[in-house]
């Protein structure tokens, strides 16, 4: 996990109605994989939904990923709703394997009477998404980004995450790339049927405040272009130009809830718009 300064670790929460050994468990074999600087925290015992929503309010003060193991599914709904109401990101460990297992043995689990019928195709197809757009956050994995449902773009700090997750709990396949300065879109995103791509806009003013925020949380030095109003205005320029250029559909997210922009996007592929 690392001998750094904890405050500059990643934090990790693992959420049990146990003790959390699974999950931990987990965290550990995955971020084996990585070269980062990580920290685990265990919240075990969390059988109430205050409780879980509870932690993940926890998580989205430290910026932590949850990773839980409950087999109550009213609580793992809590979680996860919270989560996405929050832009917390969150990965079901076992939720999946249980359903898989349920299905295939024709049988219910013995945690909760009657968990089998709630494990319908469009339970597996939430799965499914989720951990699409978990490997796809942030322009991860472009080279099997094609095989997204939806792709959301847009500059720093214009909620392609938090709108990603909630999306893909839908059941929407959602991939975000992010639109950089100075550095061309990847081809992976260029070559993508247009209809399917929306392009994430919000009000210059609106984001030169978020941006502000967060370079004072990160202790970032004042002079960064990150947050200097002309040049934050010469990157909204630019990433209409392309918006338009492409055939983009464009979501002006500024004052809107995650859920309501969802809403929107999710109407118009409904439509066939």
């Amino acid at each position: 996990m690392g001998d750094g300064d904890p405050a500059n670790r990643t934090p990790i929460f693992v959420v049990s109605d146990g003790t959390g050994d699974t999950g931990a468990a987990v965290a550990q074999a995955t971020m084996a994989q990585f070269h980062a600087d990580w920290a685990l925290r265990r919240f075990g015992g969390i059988r109430h939904e205050t409780l879980a929503r509870r932690v993940i309010a926890e998580a989205e003060r430290v910026g932590a990923l949850v990773v839980f193991t409950l087999v109550d599914r009213r609580v793992a709904r809590a979680l996860i709703e919270e989560g996405t109401r929050r832009g917390v990101p969150t990965l079901d460990v076992l939720g999946g394997m249980i359903a898989k297992v349920a299905q295939h043995l024709n049988a219910e689990p013995r945690a909760q009477p009657g968990l089998l019928h709630g494990f319908s195709d469009d339970y597996f197809r939430r799965v499914e998404a989720v951990e699409f757009a978990v490997r796809h956050d942030d322009g991860a994995n472009l080279h099997t980004l094609v095989r997204a449902d939806l792709v959301l773009t847009g500059i720093s700090r214009s909620s392609k995450t938090p709108l990603s997750m909630y999306l893909a709990q839908r059941g929407y396949k959602t991939g975000n790339v992010p639109i950089v300065p100075g550095i061309d879109p990847p081809s992976a995103l260029l070559d993508l049927d247009p209809r399917k791509v929306f392009a994430l806009s919000v009000d210059p003013s609106l984001l030169l405040t978020i941006r502000e925020a967060r370079v004072r949380a990160l202790g970032a030095p004042p002079y960064t272009t990150y947050a200097d109003p002309e040049s934050l205005l010469d990157e909204v320029r630019r990433a209409r130009r392309l918006y338009r250029e492409r055939g983009w559909r464009v979501i002006d997210i500024t004052g809107r809830a995650v859920e309501e922009n969802a809403s929107r996007i999710l109407r118009i592929v409904e439509e066939g718009a």
